[in-house]
């Protein structure tokens, strides 16, 4: 049976796979004898907040400062990449803090999650984990970019325009909008991010490498750096990969790159703890609001996207004493009828009840008969803010 429909079958409550998913934390600490941290992130989910930001580190601070000095820490990370500068942070503080940090990779680690993991002394991988070209993403204008493939852009149409000695009317509009500063920043933030790569290659990844693997050479520090420049030009040539998106699996990165990674799937007893990881994360993020986890042993926090769904009408001369809201499943659609009681009568119990209604709940979730966990505490808030009065369970 397959570890996504064990769990299904099961039909476990949010809060009990938060419960599996410390349990299983605390197995992979016992056996590799380090401190897993979670950093897991619902890549499908069209939330702004998704890709790595600052406050993302924050969190990862704030989370793991109890514990410098521990000798290793893993980080289980799953992101479609996001800011460079906080990239550089988080390896910053975790290489300053801890004695040895590898990565654990079995979903994706994209774009500025590559760049991390290549900073760890070890990078663990499943058959399913994937890496991506190294790149930056910028926001230019109102959407986010890939720094390759807009710098590739701007190329082609000078291209163009050399050969043709004109461009569309399209093409020429959206390039007279490109400032000299913009394009600057852009390559700025692609040098950036091949610098870290190099630099964290040889001062991590590399830090114990002093003989070759073959013929047992003494390594230099230029063998290093060459190595390190070897690798960061191969995964920058988008050429190679053809997207910036491109999933880069375990075999590219032993065959075709030549980097040294730790095959999960060798040992059995840790490859079911992070598969297991992977599913209890997925299905949080399937059947709840949630949208990233950062877990320890000891600690959790979970970002959710909090729905408040269509503005709720709510009278301005006098304020009510029950307002009615009829939510919509984000999963499969059911319409849920809710009565959030702002006065203490009885009879409106009676009333809404009568009608379909269920009262507020006192956690603001509401389970869905497809299983979805539904967070109200958005809708909470605006009804405890346009009215002034708290909601009474």
């Amino acid at each position: 049976m397959s570890l996504m429909n064990e769990y299904i079958k099961k039909r476990l409550s949010s809060s009990v796979l938060e419960s599996e998913l410390l349990r299983l934390i605390s197995e992979y600490n016992k056996l590799r004898n380090t401190y897993l941290f979670v950093f897991s992130t619902a890549i499908e989910k069209p939330i702004p907040l998704v890709p790595l930001n600052q406050s993302d580190f924050y969190i990862i601070h704030d989370l793991l400062t109890g514990k410098k000095g521990t000798q290793e820490i893993d980080l289980y990370i799953e992101t479609p990449g996001g800011s460079g500068e906080t990239a550089e942070d988080i390896v910053r503080f975790l290489h300053n803090n801890f004695g040895k940090v590898s990565f654990v990779v079995s979903g994706e680690a994209k774009s500025a999650g590559t760049i991390i993991v290549l900073s760890g002394n070890e990078i663990l991988m499943t058959e399913t984990g994937s890496l991506g070209p190294i790149d930056a993403q910028m926001r230019i204008g109102r959407s986010i970019v890939s720094a390759y493939d807009y710098m590739e852009w701007v190329g082609e149409k000078r291209k163009e325009a050399e050969e043709q000695g004109v461009l569309n009317p399209f093409d020429a509009t959206m390039v007279a909008q490109i400032s000299p500063g913009e394009l600057g920043g852009v390559f700025n933030a692609l040098k950036f991010a091949e610098e870290l790569v190099i630099d964290w290659l040889i001062n991590y990844k590399f830090k114990n490498w002093t003989v070759t693997e073959t013929q047992k050479k003494p390594v230099t520090e230029k063998m290093k750096r060459d190595r390190a420049e070897e690798i960061a030009k191969k995964l920058t040539d988008h050429s190679r990969w053809r997207l910036h998106g491109r999933s880069i699996k375990i075999d590219d990165l032993i065959n075709e790159i030549k980097l040294k990674i730790t095959r999960v799937d060798s040992e059995p007893k840790l490859a079911d703890i992070v598969y297991r990881i992977q599913t209890v994360c997925r299905l949080l993020f399937d059947s709840t609001n949630i949208f990233k986890i950062f877990a320890t042993q000891d600690n959790k926090i979970f970002r959710q996207a909090v729905p408040v769904g269509r503005p709720i009408g709510i009278p301005k001369v006098q304020a009510p004493n029950v307002v009615n809201i009829e939510q919509k499943c984000p999963k499969c659609g059911k319409v849920h009828k809710i009565y959030a009681k702002l006065d203490p009568n009885p009879k409106i119990d009676a009333d809404f009840k009568g009608k379909g209604f269920i009262p507020f709940p006192k956690d603001a979730k509401i389970i869905c008969t497809c299983g979805f966990e539904i967070e109200l505490s958005g809708i909470r808030n605006q009804i405890e803010i346009q009215t002034g009065k708290k909601i009474l369970i």
